[in-house]
Protein backbone atom coordinates (compact mmCIF):
# COMPACT_ATOMS: atom_id res chain seq x y z
CA UNK A 1 0.00 0.00 0.00
CA UNK A 2 2.89 2.11 0.60
CA UNK A 3 4.66 1.55 -2.29
CA UNK A 4 1.38 2.14 -4.71
CA UNK A 5 1.04 5.71 -2.06
CA UNK A 6 4.77 6.33 -3.37
CA UNK A 7 4.30 6.24 -7.24
CA UNK A 8 1.28 7.94 -7.21
CA UNK A 9 3.28 10.39 -5.41
CA UNK A 10 5.62 10.24 -7.94
CA UNK A 11 2.74 10.27 -11.25
CA UNK A 12 1.55 13.53 -9.59
CA UNK A 13 5.01 15.27 -9.88
CA UNK A 14 5.22 14.48 -13.03
CA UNK A 15 2.38 15.44 -13.99
CA UNK A 16 2.93 18.70 -12.61
CA UNK A 17 5.98 19.37 -14.08
CA UNK A 18 4.54 18.13 -17.63
CA UNK A 19 1.75 21.00 -17.09
CA UNK A 20 3.86 23.83 -15.85
CA UNK A 21 6.21 23.00 -18.75
CA UNK A 22 3.10 22.88 -21.11
CA UNK A 23 1.28 26.18 -19.92
CA UNK A 24 4.37 28.14 -19.87
CA UNK A 25 4.87 27.57 -23.32
CA UNK A 26 1.47 27.49 -24.21
CA UNK A 27 1.76 31.58 -23.04
CA UNK A 28 3.99 32.08 -25.95
CA UNK A 29 1.65 30.62 -28.39
CA UNK A 30 -1.40 31.50 -27.44
CA UNK A 31 -3.26 34.80 -29.18
CA UNK A 32 -3.85 38.16 -27.27
CA UNK A 33 -0.73 38.36 -25.70
CA UNK A 34 -1.85 36.32 -22.15
CA UNK A 35 1.87 36.69 -20.90
CA UNK A 36 1.15 40.78 -21.45
CA UNK A 37 0.87 42.17 -17.83
CA UNK A 38 4.22 40.31 -16.85
CA UNK A 39 6.56 41.94 -19.70
CA UNK A 40 4.27 45.13 -20.67
CA UNK A 41 4.08 46.06 -16.41
CA UNK A 42 5.77 44.11 -14.12
CA UNK A 43 9.11 44.44 -16.04
CA UNK A 44 8.78 48.27 -15.90
CA UNK A 45 7.60 48.38 -12.63
CA UNK A 46 10.72 46.11 -11.55
CA UNK A 47 12.92 48.18 -13.39
CA UNK A 48 12.02 51.55 -12.22
CA UNK A 49 12.61 50.75 -8.43
CA UNK A 50 16.01 48.83 -9.28
CA UNK A 51 16.90 51.82 -10.75
CA UNK A 52 15.96 54.41 -8.37
CA UNK A 53 12.96 55.59 -10.29
CA UNK A 54 9.54 55.59 -9.32
CA UNK A 55 8.47 52.65 -7.00
CA UNK A 56 5.27 51.91 -7.07
CA UNK A 57 3.21 51.57 -3.79
CA UNK A 58 5.66 53.90 -2.33
CA UNK A 59 6.14 56.56 -4.28
CA UNK A 60 3.35 56.47 -6.14
CA UNK A 61 -0.24 54.75 -5.40
CA UNK A 62 -0.34 51.55 -6.48
CA UNK A 63 -3.63 49.33 -8.01
CA UNK A 64 -1.92 46.14 -6.05
CA UNK A 65 -0.65 45.73 -2.07
CA UNK A 66 3.04 46.60 -1.70
CA UNK A 67 4.21 43.21 -1.19
CA UNK A 68 3.44 42.06 -4.64
CA UNK A 69 6.13 44.35 -5.58
CA UNK A 70 8.77 41.55 -4.06
CA UNK A 71 7.91 38.75 -6.70
CA UNK A 72 8.24 41.14 -9.73
CA UNK A 73 11.74 42.26 -8.06
CA UNK A 74 12.24 38.52 -7.56
CA UNK A 75 12.11 37.82 -11.43
CA UNK A 76 14.30 40.86 -12.69
CA UNK A 77 17.14 39.65 -10.79
CA UNK A 78 16.39 36.38 -11.95
CA UNK A 79 16.13 37.37 -15.48
CA UNK A 80 19.68 39.62 -15.20
CA UNK A 81 21.85 36.55 -16.23
CA UNK A 82 19.49 35.74 -19.06
CA UNK A 83 19.28 39.35 -20.92
CA UNK A 84 22.19 38.83 -22.98
CA UNK A 85 20.86 35.68 -25.08
CA UNK A 86 17.19 35.93 -24.83
CA UNK A 87 16.40 39.95 -24.34
CA UNK A 88 15.43 41.96 -21.74
CA UNK A 89 11.52 40.57 -21.90
CA UNK A 90 12.17 37.03 -22.78
CA UNK A 91 14.79 36.67 -19.69
CA UNK A 92 11.85 37.82 -17.57
CA UNK A 93 8.95 35.96 -18.89
CA UNK A 94 11.09 32.87 -18.44
CA UNK A 95 12.57 34.08 -14.71
CA UNK A 96 8.66 34.63 -14.08
CA UNK A 97 7.49 31.06 -14.60
CA UNK A 98 10.56 29.48 -12.73
CA UNK A 99 9.81 31.94 -9.94
CA UNK A 100 5.37 30.83 -10.17
CA UNK A 101 6.80 26.56 -10.56
CA UNK A 102 8.99 26.72 -7.44
CA UNK A 103 6.68 28.35 -5.29
CA UNK A 104 4.33 25.95 -6.72
CA UNK A 105 6.44 23.46 -5.94
CA UNK A 106 7.02 24.17 -2.33
CA UNK A 107 3.31 24.03 -2.00
CA UNK A 108 2.59 20.84 -3.77
CA UNK A 109 5.29 19.21 -1.96
CA UNK A 110 3.56 20.40 1.36
CA UNK A 111 0.51 18.82 -0.40
CA UNK A 112 1.38 15.65 -1.30
CA UNK A 113 4.61 14.67 1.46
CA UNK A 114 6.04 11.33 1.70
CA UNK A 115 2.70 9.94 3.57
CA UNK A 116 -0.07 11.85 1.45
CA UNK A 117 -3.55 10.33 2.50
CA UNK A 118 -5.89 10.16 -0.57
CA UNK A 119 -7.33 13.53 0.17
CA UNK A 120 -4.59 15.38 -0.12
CA UNK A 121 -3.36 13.29 -3.59
CA UNK A 122 -7.12 14.20 -5.03
CA UNK A 123 -6.13 18.06 -4.07
CA UNK A 124 -3.26 17.64 -6.04
CA UNK A 125 -4.47 16.45 -9.06
CA UNK A 126 -7.12 19.18 -8.90
CA UNK A 127 -4.69 21.89 -8.59
CA UNK A 128 -3.09 19.94 -11.75
CA UNK A 129 -6.33 19.94 -13.69
CA UNK A 130 -7.16 23.74 -12.74
CA UNK A 131 -3.73 25.19 -14.14
CA UNK A 132 -4.10 22.92 -17.08
CA UNK A 133 -7.70 24.11 -18.04
CA UNK A 134 -7.34 27.41 -17.01
CA UNK A 135 -4.02 27.76 -19.30
CA UNK A 136 -1.40 30.80 -19.29
CA UNK A 137 -2.85 32.95 -16.86
CA UNK A 138 -2.48 30.64 -14.56
CA UNK A 139 1.07 31.66 -14.76
CA UNK A 140 1.70 34.82 -16.19
CA UNK A 141 0.25 37.12 -13.29
CA UNK A 142 0.39 37.93 -9.88
CA UNK A 143 -2.09 36.38 -8.57
CA UNK A 144 0.04 33.11 -9.43
CA UNK A 145 1.87 34.04 -6.54
CA UNK A 146 -0.66 34.27 -3.86
CA UNK A 147 -1.84 30.74 -4.68
CA UNK A 148 1.15 28.10 -3.19
CA UNK A 149 0.77 31.02 -0.14
CA UNK A 150 -2.54 30.30 0.06
CA UNK A 151 -2.43 26.56 -0.14
CA UNK A 152 0.23 26.07 2.48
CA UNK A 153 -1.38 28.43 4.86
CA UNK A 154 -4.64 26.46 4.90
CA UNK A 155 -2.64 23.33 5.16
CA UNK A 156 -1.07 24.23 8.19
CA UNK A 157 -3.73 26.14 10.25
CA UNK A 158 -4.73 23.24 12.25
CA UNK A 159 -0.51 22.02 13.00
CA UNK A 160 0.93 25.57 12.55
CA UNK A 161 -1.89 28.21 12.80
CA UNK A 162 1.03 31.07 13.69
CA UNK A 163 2.47 30.20 10.41
CA UNK A 164 -0.19 29.58 8.63
CA UNK A 165 -1.86 33.24 9.35
CA UNK A 166 1.52 34.81 8.73
CA UNK A 167 1.55 33.37 4.80
CA UNK A 168 -2.41 33.89 4.39
CA UNK A 169 -1.26 37.64 5.67
CA UNK A 170 1.48 38.11 3.38
CA UNK A 171 -0.57 36.56 0.35
CA UNK A 172 -3.21 39.25 0.94
CA UNK A 173 -0.49 41.61 0.81
CA UNK A 174 0.83 40.61 -2.48
CA UNK A 175 -2.94 40.36 -3.84
CA UNK A 176 -5.98 40.98 -1.62
CA UNK A 177 -7.96 37.70 -1.98
CA UNK A 178 -6.07 35.39 0.46
CA UNK A 179 -7.68 37.75 3.08
CA UNK A 180 -11.04 35.95 2.63
CA UNK A 181 -8.90 32.89 4.30
CA UNK A 182 -8.03 34.62 7.29
CA UNK A 183 -11.38 35.87 7.90
CA UNK A 184 -12.57 32.41 7.26
CA UNK A 185 -9.87 30.93 9.63
CA UNK A 186 -10.78 32.96 12.39
CA UNK A 187 -14.31 32.23 12.04
CA UNK A 188 -14.25 28.47 11.78
CA UNK A 189 -10.59 27.60 13.71
CA UNK A 190 -9.81 26.81 17.56
CA UNK A 191 -7.09 29.07 17.22
CA UNK A 192 -8.35 32.12 16.01
CA UNK A 193 -7.18 34.30 18.33
CA UNK A 194 -3.60 33.12 17.33
CA UNK A 195 -4.44 33.41 13.92
CA UNK A 196 -5.94 36.98 14.63
CA UNK A 197 -3.31 38.43 16.48
CA UNK A 198 -0.43 37.24 13.73
CA UNK A 199 -2.33 38.49 10.67
CA UNK A 200 -2.21 41.35 12.87
CA UNK A 201 1.45 41.91 14.08
CA UNK A 202 2.11 40.79 10.18
CA UNK A 203 0.26 43.64 8.83
CA UNK A 204 1.14 46.01 11.54
CA UNK A 205 5.51 44.76 10.57
CA UNK A 206 4.45 45.64 6.86
CA UNK A 207 2.86 48.85 7.54
CA UNK A 208 5.88 50.18 9.58
CA UNK A 209 8.29 48.80 6.68
CA UNK A 210 6.35 50.78 4.04
CA UNK A 211 6.30 54.15 6.74
CA UNK A 212 10.25 53.68 7.20
CA UNK A 213 10.63 53.53 2.94
CA UNK A 214 8.77 57.00 2.65
CA UNK A 215 4.96 55.79 1.48
CA UNK A 216 2.64 57.02 3.19
CA UNK A 217 -0.64 58.34 1.38
CA UNK A 218 0.47 55.90 -0.86
CA UNK A 219 0.09 53.06 1.67
CA UNK A 220 -3.59 52.36 1.20
CA UNK A 221 -3.77 53.28 -2.49
CA UNK A 222 -4.53 49.69 -3.93
CA UNK A 223 -8.30 50.40 -2.32
CA UNK A 224 -8.91 53.88 -3.45
CA UNK A 225 -7.46 53.66 -6.83
CA UNK A 226 -10.52 50.90 -7.35
CA UNK A 227 -12.70 53.55 -6.42
CA UNK A 228 -13.21 55.29 -9.30
CA UNK A 229 -12.87 52.37 -11.81
CA UNK A 230 -15.81 51.06 -14.46
CA UNK A 231 -17.29 48.06 -14.72
CA UNK A 232 -14.86 45.86 -16.49
CA UNK A 233 -16.29 43.64 -19.31
CA UNK A 234 -15.70 40.01 -17.83
CA UNK A 235 -17.36 41.18 -14.57
CA UNK A 236 -20.66 39.21 -13.65
CA UNK A 237 -22.81 42.36 -13.16
CA UNK A 238 -21.87 43.31 -16.82
CA UNK A 239 -23.36 40.54 -18.40
CA UNK A 240 -26.73 42.29 -19.50
CA UNK A 241 -24.31 45.31 -21.20
CA UNK A 242 -22.72 43.03 -23.25
CA UNK A 243 -25.87 41.96 -24.42
CA UNK A 244 -26.42 45.27 -25.34
CA UNK A 245 -22.85 45.78 -26.79
CA UNK A 246 -23.82 42.92 -28.70
CA UNK A 247 -27.23 44.33 -30.13
CA UNK A 248 -25.62 48.17 -30.91
CA UNK A 249 -27.05 49.54 -27.27
CA UNK A 250 -23.20 49.56 -25.28
CA UNK A 251 -19.41 50.03 -26.18
CA UNK A 252 -16.67 48.37 -25.35
CA UNK A 253 -13.48 51.04 -24.58
CA UNK A 254 -10.10 50.59 -23.34
CA UNK A 255 -9.21 52.58 -20.37
CA UNK A 256 -5.85 53.89 -20.03
CA UNK A 257 -5.69 54.67 -16.48
CA UNK A 258 -6.59 51.38 -15.39
CA UNK A 259 -5.68 49.37 -18.32
CA UNK A 260 -8.38 47.60 -18.79
CA UNK A 261 -11.26 47.32 -21.45
CA UNK A 262 -14.73 48.54 -19.76
CA UNK A 263 -18.37 49.18 -20.68
CA UNK A 264 -19.59 52.40 -21.28
CA UNK A 265 -23.29 52.18 -21.72
CA UNK A 266 -26.76 54.03 -19.20
CA UNK A 267 -26.69 52.39 -16.10
CA UNK A 268 -23.34 50.99 -15.87
CA UNK A 269 -21.83 53.46 -13.68
CA UNK A 270 -24.54 53.03 -10.84
CA UNK A 271 -24.07 49.29 -10.96
CA UNK A 272 -20.42 49.45 -10.79
CA UNK A 273 -20.90 51.99 -7.77
CA UNK A 274 -23.54 49.50 -5.96
CA UNK A 275 -21.37 46.46 -6.45
CA UNK A 276 -18.76 46.99 -3.55
CA UNK A 277 -21.60 47.85 -1.01
CA UNK A 278 -23.01 44.67 -1.95
CA UNK A 279 -19.62 43.25 -1.77
CA UNK A 280 -19.12 44.14 1.87
CA UNK A 281 -23.13 43.01 2.42
CA UNK A 282 -22.78 39.88 1.20
CA UNK A 283 -19.25 39.20 2.89
CA UNK A 284 -20.61 40.16 6.07
CA UNK A 285 -23.58 37.94 5.52
CA UNK A 286 -21.64 34.85 5.12
CA UNK A 287 -19.14 35.70 7.84
CA UNK A 288 -22.37 35.75 9.77
CA UNK A 289 -23.25 32.31 8.57
CA UNK A 290 -20.10 31.10 9.60
CA UNK A 291 -20.09 32.37 12.59
CA UNK A 292 -23.05 31.17 13.86
CA UNK A 293 -22.15 27.88 13.03
CA UNK A 294 -19.35 27.94 14.42
CA UNK A 295 -20.35 29.41 18.15
CA UNK A 296 -22.84 25.89 17.79
CA UNK A 297 -20.22 23.63 17.38
CA UNK A 298 -19.55 23.62 13.80
CA UNK A 299 -15.66 21.13 12.94
CA UNK A 300 -13.68 23.01 11.22
CA UNK A 301 -12.69 20.42 9.27
CA UNK A 302 -16.67 21.02 7.61
CA UNK A 303 -17.36 24.71 8.34
CA UNK A 304 -14.13 26.41 7.00
CA UNK A 305 -13.56 24.51 2.90
CA UNK A 306 -17.35 26.37 2.39
CA UNK A 307 -16.87 29.30 4.43
CA UNK A 308 -13.11 30.04 2.48
CA UNK A 309 -15.32 28.73 -1.10
CA UNK A 310 -18.16 31.69 -0.13
CA UNK A 311 -16.03 33.90 0.69
CA UNK A 312 -13.51 34.11 -2.14
CA UNK A 313 -16.15 34.06 -4.78
CA UNK A 314 -18.79 36.86 -2.83
CA UNK A 315 -15.08 38.98 -3.84
CA UNK A 316 -15.47 37.77 -7.47
CA UNK A 317 -19.01 37.66 -8.54
CA UNK A 318 -20.05 41.43 -6.77
CA UNK A 319 -16.53 42.51 -8.10
CA UNK A 320 -16.60 45.20 -10.76
CA UNK A 321 -13.70 43.80 -11.85
CA UNK A 322 -13.94 40.55 -13.68
CA UNK A 323 -10.38 39.64 -14.79
CA UNK A 324 -9.73 35.99 -15.93
CA UNK A 325 -7.11 35.77 -13.42
CA UNK A 326 -9.56 35.74 -10.76
CA UNK A 327 -10.27 32.14 -11.67
CA UNK A 328 -6.85 31.38 -9.67
CA UNK A 329 -8.89 32.62 -6.86
CA UNK A 330 -11.09 29.71 -6.40
CA UNK A 331 -8.63 26.81 -6.76
CA UNK A 332 -7.20 27.07 -3.06
CA UNK A 333 -10.35 26.69 -1.53
CA UNK A 334 -10.58 23.45 -3.23
CA UNK A 335 -7.88 21.50 -2.59
CA UNK A 336 -8.18 22.81 1.15
CA UNK A 337 -11.90 21.21 0.59
CA UNK A 338 -10.23 17.62 -0.73
CA UNK A 339 -8.04 17.95 2.30
CA UNK A 340 -10.16 18.17 5.25
CA UNK A 341 -14.13 17.05 3.78
CA UNK A 342 -13.47 14.82 0.19
CA UNK A 343 -16.72 13.59 0.33
CA UNK A 344 -18.42 17.19 -0.63
CA UNK A 345 -15.81 18.56 -2.60
CA UNK A 346 -16.89 17.15 -5.60
CA UNK A 347 -19.56 19.77 -6.63
CA UNK A 348 -17.44 22.38 -5.88
CA UNK A 349 -14.22 20.55 -7.74
CA UNK A 350 -16.28 20.19 -10.82
CA UNK A 351 -17.72 23.67 -11.12
CA UNK A 352 -14.27 25.37 -11.07
CA UNK A 353 -12.62 23.13 -13.15
CA UNK A 354 -15.66 24.14 -15.93
CA UNK A 355 -14.61 28.10 -14.76
CA UNK A 356 -10.86 27.42 -15.72
CA UNK A 357 -12.36 25.90 -19.13
CA UNK A 358 -14.60 28.51 -19.91
CA UNK A 359 -12.45 31.32 -18.53
CA UNK A 360 -9.08 30.25 -20.42
CA UNK A 361 -11.77 30.10 -23.88
CA UNK A 362 -12.58 33.76 -22.72
CA UNK A 363 -9.32 34.93 -22.29
CA UNK A 364 -7.20 34.42 -24.30
CA UNK A 365 -8.59 32.22 -27.11
CA UNK A 366 -11.47 34.20 -28.07
CA UNK A 367 -10.42 37.59 -26.66
CA UNK A 368 -10.09 39.69 -29.71
CA UNK A 369 -13.52 38.63 -30.65
CA UNK A 370 -15.09 39.57 -27.42
CA UNK A 371 -13.79 42.74 -27.48
CA UNK A 372 -16.17 43.30 -30.88
CA UNK A 373 -18.81 41.85 -29.17
CA UNK A 374 -19.29 38.67 -31.07
CA UNK A 375 -22.04 36.40 -30.40
CA UNK A 376 -19.99 33.33 -29.48
CA UNK A 377 -17.82 34.60 -26.27
CA UNK A 378 -20.91 36.75 -25.15
CA UNK A 379 -22.40 33.26 -24.78
CA UNK A 380 -19.27 31.90 -23.75
CA UNK A 381 -18.36 34.62 -20.87
CA UNK A 382 -22.05 34.73 -19.92
CA UNK A 383 -22.34 31.15 -19.51
CA UNK A 384 -18.69 31.12 -17.89
CA UNK A 385 -20.70 34.16 -15.62
CA UNK A 386 -23.45 31.97 -14.91
CA UNK A 387 -21.24 29.17 -13.09
CA UNK A 388 -19.45 31.55 -10.82
CA UNK A 389 -23.25 32.62 -9.68
CA UNK A 390 -23.95 29.15 -9.29
CA UNK A 391 -20.54 28.51 -7.64
CA UNK A 392 -20.94 30.77 -4.96
CA UNK A 393 -24.72 29.49 -4.34
CA UNK A 394 -23.13 25.86 -3.96
CA UNK A 395 -20.71 27.31 -1.26
CA UNK A 396 -23.23 29.25 0.27
CA UNK A 397 -25.97 26.14 0.67
CA UNK A 398 -22.83 23.71 1.84
CA UNK A 399 -22.07 26.69 4.30
CA UNK A 400 -25.95 26.39 6.01
CA UNK A 401 -26.01 22.43 6.14
CA UNK A 402 -22.73 22.42 7.90
CA UNK A 403 -23.60 20.17 10.65
CA UNK A 404 -22.89 21.54 14.67
CA UNK A 405 -23.16 19.79 17.99
CA UNK A 406 -26.51 21.87 18.58
CA UNK A 407 -28.55 20.54 14.93
CA UNK A 408 -26.90 16.94 15.97
CA UNK A 409 -27.61 16.85 19.29
CA UNK A 410 -31.63 18.48 18.75
CA UNK A 411 -31.60 15.02 15.93
CA UNK A 412 -30.74 12.67 18.45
Amino acid sequence: MRRRSATHVVVLWCAFVAVHVAVAIAGWMYPSQPMGDVVLVYEPWATSALNGGPVVGVTQTWVYPQLALVPMLLAKMMSLPLVATMGASGAYLVAWATLVTVLDALAFASLTGRSASSQCRAGAWFWVAALLLLGPIAMYRIDAIAVPLAVVGGLWLTRRPAVAAALLTIGAWVKIWPAALVFAAVVASRHRMRVLVTAAAVTAGILLALLLCGADSEIFGFLTAQTGRGLQIEAVAATPFLWAAVAGAASIEYSFEILTFQIVAPGAEPVAAALTPLMIVLVVAVTGVGAIKAMRGASFSRLFPPLAHSLVLALIVMNKVGSPQFATWVIAPVILWFVLDRARAGVPSATVLALCALTCVVYPLTYDALLRADLLPVVILTVRNLLLVSALVVGIRALIRVPTTTTTATRE
